[in-house]
């Protein structure tokens, strides 16, 4: 069959598969036995669906159901936690819950169904997968084999299958197309069941959960028989940080280490926590430290920049991130627009932050757009540390646990200070260390006196 032979069949099947659905709207009746056939009572699995960023898996963090509870559309299901952030899944069905696929902590693939659902009435679809349906339609009107035939409908995918069989491609949906080019799957890897060699949707999930299940028997194999333990699959922030970590290794770092001395701001914090306590903000040192940061930026705009390829982009968002210690592992979300903010603004968002760290539930807002991180290694311990860049931003900052320790004074006598240590790591291929020693020396200017920064000068 030649390809104007082929073009001609395409353009038939779409006039023709038009025409029925254009038949069926005109039929309310059939068209209302239709749903309802499909609808009430029918016990539909919900299942995950896409939640973007590429994500593939989920650790299910909370259920807030249990079988038995009857849902409306719009109720909170459960909480999962994906490498990057933590997300509430919400019911598109009302009915009652029938049973729960997953425990909590375990792993949940997308397109997976987490729970089943009896419909109680016509809000849902009669299927769980929305993407599915709207890709295909059951065709019952070849009633001569008993069989239903799935067919594609819509230009784009008529248009797809036309071209993926002149091409020697494989067989199947913009869709399906979409998940695997998200989870980096070969198609032509992946066992074909639909007509014609078409991969289903089914297929590729199928195959995810292969590639899932032999990476999990990977790590039960033991590194050698000399020694025993249980394997600990990376998951959460702790996979997120492998991703990233990873990705920073291609950085030459370039390192600027330096101390202060942090007396007056001792004695400012000192004086405003008690008041700000009243307020419900709990102040610590972190707030100065970051506002710090954005004034030296503003002398400084190069260095709150990301690097794509060859070019930089200078930002003018100082989006300040915060490396942080949760249950689950690092993660760093950030505080928006920190150049408008006074420390008591940055306090406040900073105990929040702070408080959805303990739960790992950081909204994926606060996770996403920073362009410039610090980390507080004082409050564990350690005088001075090698941060570690966050591609694809330009610079980081950490600081050391203050402590007191002898110092001149202007008359030349010793006396204790309260000294802290500073380092600084810069990407060397287009930030230089004068540029960060200049840096370094003004948010030090601000921390020695914080008085500049709660006036504005």
């Amino acid at each position: 069959m030649n390809q104007t032979a082929r073009k001609m069949m395409a353009f038939s099947w779409r006039l023709l598969s038009a025409a029925r659905l254009a038949e069926r709207s005109r039929d309310p009746i059939r068209r209302l036995l239709s749903v309802s056939s499909f609808r009430f009572g029918q016990v539909v699995p919900f299942k995950l669906t896409d939640i973007g960023e590429g994500i593939r898996d989920v650790t299910v963090k909370e259920w807030f159901v249990k079988p038995g509870d009857r849902v409306a559309e719009f109720d909170e299901i459960c909480e999962v936690a994906s490498d990057k952030a933590s997300v509430t899944i919400t019911s598109r069905y009302a009915g009652l819950i029938k049973t729960l696929h997953y425990n909590v902590d375990d792993v949940a693939l997308v397109g997976t169904a987490l729970c089943d659902i009896e419909l109680e009435n016509d809000s849902g679809d009669g299927t769980a997968d929305k993407d599915h349906a709207g890709e295909t339609v059951k065709n019952t009107e070849n009633q001569t084999t008993g069989n239903s035939e799935t067919r594609e409908i819509g230009e784009d995918a008529a248009e797809s299958e036309i071209s993926t069989s002149r091409e020697g491609k494989v067989l199947t949906t913009p869709a399906v197309r979409r998940i695997a080019r998200e989870n980096n799957v070969n198609l032509n890897d992946v066992i074909a069941t639909g007509k014609n060699g078409r991969v289903l949707k089914e297929d590729l999930l199928a195959h995810l959960q292969k590639i899932s299940a032999g990476a999990k028997a990977e790590t039960d194999v033991p590194l050698s028989t000399n020694v025993s333990g249980k394997p600990i699959p990376l998951k959460g922030y702790t996979k997120q940080m492998y991703k990233t970590m990873t990705k920073s290794l291609s950085i030459p770092h370039f390192v600027y280490s330096d101390e202060c001395n942090v007396d007056q701001m001792v004695h400012y914090r000192n004086e405003l926590k008690g008041d700000m306590k009243k307020r419900g903000v709990t102040l610590t040192f972190m707030p100065f430290f970051i506002k710090a940061a954005s004034r030296a930026l503003e002398e400084c705009p190069k260095l709150n920049a990301w690097l794509n390829e060859e070019t930089l982009y200078v930002l003018d968002n100082h989006n300040i991130g915060i490396a942080m210690d949760t249950p689950d592992g690092l993660v760093v979300p950030n505080i928006k627009n920190v150049q408008l903010l006074n420390v008591f603004e940055i306090a406040r968002e900073l105990n929040r932050l702070q408080e959805c760290g303990s739960r790992s539930s950081i909204p994926l807002a606060d996770l996403t757009d920073t362009t410039f991180s610090l980390s507080n290694i004082g409050v564990i311990g350690g005088t001075y540390t090698k941060p570690v860049i966050v591609p694809p931003q330009v610079m980081i900052g950490a600081f050391g646990k203050a402590q007191k320790l002898p110092r001149f004074d202007n008359l030349g006598n010793i006396v204790p200070a309260s000294i802290m240590s500073v380092s600084w790591s810069a990407d060397h291929r287009v930030i230089d260390g004068v540029t960060v020693a200049k840096f370094s020396n003004l948010w030090k200017h601000y921390v020695e006196n914080p008085i500049h920064l709660m006036s504005g000068v």
